[in-house]
């Protein structure tokens, strides 16, 4: 499971005692180039740059408010160690690459690189937390879980008690919609044309799979259930079914839909939906209707 920070990794049944501002979202930028992904969030904070820096710098203050724990060498090339509270396994290990006390701080966690800058902004100062990753389909799951960790550090520097925040999934949502994740693409593949789409969900598979069958569980050489189907895509017969992880069936001779809901950032599953269908395959009605499908699926299961 990737370890970064995702919308589900603070507690999840810790009280809501302090809300998320959907308005903030408006501001944070997603940017994608080759391959990898820049996330870029501000936060304003009512500290003096001098307290942020060693909130976001000394171990025992990230320990509080961080995904992790951390283990730092406060210096260029400085070694870093992160492991989540409670985890199995090594853990994962970075390296600092930027110290500027009390105005930059930048390290990699894993392949991921993070990058602190605090600023002076009247009596408080503006935090600008900038996360360059190659998990692109996560980009909702890191951007909601660095929201509730800024709300821990807020807390933190106001003097505690910290009280970790759960998202469950109404901020996750808002943020795939601000950075357009809900879009598929279209392919040429042998023989004919492809749509595909790569959705990370809030929900486990488990839960994803009784939304979508709705009680009637799908048999290989029958029709599958409605809610495997999208607007003018018919409910042709399964040809493989793994409940709850994977679906495949034949909605015309020349093609087939398949769902896969494999592991995701955070607890919910990453969808890999695909339709295939000939050369004449109308795939630009085919990424509408599957956008529109997935979009309220999603929306459902905030509700599970």
């Amino acid at each position: 499971m990737n370890q970064r920070p995702h919308d589900d990794s603070r507690h999840a049944d810790a009280p809501d005692l302090d809300t998320p501002d959907l308005d903030t979202l408006d501001a944070d930028t997603l940017t994608v180039a080759d391959g990898r992904a820049t996330l870029t969030m501000e936060r304003g904070l009512a500290h003096p740059p001098e307290e942020v820096w060693a909130a976001i710098t000394e171990p025992a203050s990230l320990g509080q408010w961080f995904p992790s724990e951390v283990t730092v060498e406060l210096e260029p090339c400085g070694a870093m160690s992160f492991r989540f509270r409670g985890g199995d396994g090594p853990g994962t290990t970075g390296t600092v690459t930027d110290v500027d006390k009390p105005h930059l701080f930048a390290h990699t966690w894993g392949t991921d690189h993070l990058s602190w800058a605090i600023a002076p902004d009247g009596d408080g100062s503006l935090l600008t937390l900038t996360h360059t990753f190659g998990d692109v389909p996560g980009a909702a799951s890191f951007a909601s879980g660095w929201e509730l960790c800024v709300i821990a550090l807020r807390q933190l520097l106001d003097g505690g008690p910290v009280e970790p925040v759960r998202d469950t999934g109404e901020l996750h949502e808002a943020y795939a919609r601000r950075f357009g994740l809900g879009r598929g693409i279209a392919e040429t593949v042998d023989g004919g044309r492809r749509v595909r789409f790569v959705r990370q969900l809030t929900r486990p598979a488990e839960t994803v799979w009784a939304a979508l069958s709705a009680g009637i569980e799908p048999v290989p050489g029958l029709p599958v259930p409605a809610g495997f189907t999208a607007e003018k895509v018919p409910a042709g017969p399964a040809t493989e079914v793994r409940a709850p992880t994977s679906l495949t069936y034949r909605w015309d001779p020349e093609g087939t839909v398949g769902w896969e809901l494999g592991e995701g950032t955070g607890q919910g599953a990453r969808l890999l939906l695909t339709q295939t269908g000939p050369e004449d395959f109308d795939t630009d009605a085919a990424l509408t209707a599957w956008e529109a499908r997935i979009e309220r699926l999603a929306a459902e299961l905030l509700t599970r």
